[in-house]
């Protein structure tokens, strides 16, 4: 697949990692040339040094015989322009663009990017996307990593054990015999900073990641038998009321459950801005990081607090300062992956990176055919992928112990007759079925094959 990626940051990087470690012709496209020179450098890739919305640039890039571009630099109106440029001048057949201006996804618009008007196949939301992330994290506290999967009927859960686990030095496989009725699967652990496929005779150890997927009827169990304990989130703190403050501050206010919320805001405008638009939540404007002020928002009396301002070390000094304030639970907004091995010694319980969860959106849309949901774990390490078989796949018709998965990939649940089942080694899975893997990167072209999805491509 010939790919033009538009925006060299740490999106399109990324992108453009995984995309080319598919052996994908891809082609990167910025206008600052030291970025394409990082991604040349870094990346089998090409690169062009230009303005992703001029023509000449795109023909340059190849967009003559393209199959898709990703339109996904910092400014919304280059992104639609050049979608619009790739649609009217090269007939690029999928155009996928990153908005983060709230005005263009309001919904009342959707009809803006119609192939007649501004011809977008995809629109990611960068806010959006974090967003959800933060009330996947909200809604399982005890889990540093977490995302639905199968309509909401599965979940997938990263958890930290510790020495208290009731589980540690058991072969997985005899966790299998003990918990027979329980539907989870442990489908990776990452153990001193390597994250691998357990095999069914590996054991877990304290400081282990596990990473787990389970029927969501079972996830409070599940979390019990790993040693976590769920508490209700019923007051939650927000510390930064721009865009995704704001958009989780109005799905808190949506949700049926009432959750008591208090934003935080340093900037006046913004803050008069959010309390403008929100109904039940109180504003209060000042620093994040003020004692005072996290008192007066009751920070000891909340049950967790989310810090989701721009900058990254504010968001884990604000997590910090909260906890020591009396808050038992903090989640941050991190976008620098080097500063993930921090949470840990600072003690702050869990984190969003927009990166992952915009890359995870746009994957959902790149992959093959059947695809109907991707997420990336880790630093692009391995993906979780949910994919409906076909009658042409390799897998249909076969049980799992038969199927020549690579050592990397794991089925972590599986939908038949529209039940989420446990996989088990003489479960056979059939055409129509939809089936959620868990694949190391390296593994994912693999995966594909035993799909059977390029054939079904669009």
């Amino acid at each position: 697949m010939k790919v033009i990626i538009c925006g060299a940051g740490q999106v399109g990087w990324q992108i453009a990692r995984h995309l080319s470690g598919e052996r994908n012709d891809v082609t990167v496209v910025d206008s600052n040339p030291d970025l394409v020179r990082r991604a040349t450098d870094t990346l089998d890739v090409q690169g062009i040094a230009g303005f992703a919305s001029y023509p000449d640039i795109l023909e340059r890039a190849g967009a003559r015989d393209a199959d898709m571009i990703i339109a996904a630099t910092h400014s919304d109106e280059v992104n639609m322009v050049t979608c619009q440029v790739a649609h009217s001048v090269f007939a690029i057949p999928r155009k996928v663009a990153r908005l983060r201006s709230q005005s263009y996804l309001d919904a009342i618009y959707a009809d803006l990017y119609r192939r007649d008007h501004m011809p977008i196949d995809v629109v990611i939301s960068p806010e959006k996307e974090v967003a959800d992330a933060a009330l996947q994290r909200l809604s399982a506290p005890a889990a540093f990593d977490t995302e639905s999967f199968l309509d909401a009927q599965a979940q997938f859960l990263g958890l930290r054990l510790d020495e208290d686990c009731p589980v540690l030095n058991t072969p997985l496989r005899q966790l299998t015999d003990l918990f027979s009725t329980l539907r989870s699967t442990v489908v990776a652990i990452r153990r001193d900073g390597s994250l691998f496929a357990p095999d069914p005779g590996d054991q877990l150890l304290a400081g282990d990641d596990c990473y787990v997927i389970s029927h969501v009827d079972d996830v409070a169990r599940t979390m019990e038998i790993f040693g976590k304990h769920q508490a209700k989130q019923e007051r939650v703190v927000l510390v930064g009321g721009g865009n995704v403050g704001l958009a989780v501050a109005l799905a808190l206010e949506a949700r049926a459950d009432r959750i008591r919320a208090k934003v935080i805001e340093k900037s006046r405008r913004c803050a008069e801005r959010a309390a403008d638009i929100l109904e039940r939540t109180i504003v209060l404007n000042g620093d994040g990081l003020d004692s005072a002020l996290l008192q007066e928002a009751n920070i000891s009396r909340a049950d967790a607090v989310l810090t989701v301002t721009d900058d990254d070390k504010v968001n884990m000094l604000a997590a910090v300062r909260a906890k020591a304030e009396g808050c038992p639970f903090a989640i941050a907004l991190i976008n620098d992956p080097t500063l993930v091995p921090l949470m840990g010694p600072l003690g702050i319980d869990a984190y969003i990176n927009p990166r992952a969860t915009t890359v995870s959106s746009i994957l959902r849309h790149i992959r093959h055919g059947r695809v109907r949901g991707v997420y990336s774990v880790g630093d692009a390490e391995a993906e979780v992928i949910e994919a409906e078989v076909l009658s042409t796949s390799p897998i249909s018709g076969q049980r799992i112990r038969d199927i020549d998965f690579p050592e990397g990939v794991l089925v972590g649940a599986v939908l038949q007759d529209g039940k989420v089942v446990r996989p088990t080694g003489r479960l056979r899975i059939e055409e129509g079925n939809v089936i959620v893997l868990f694949s190391m990167a390296k593994d994912v072209p693999e995966v594909e094959r035993l799909l059977q999805v390029s054939i079904d491509f669009f």
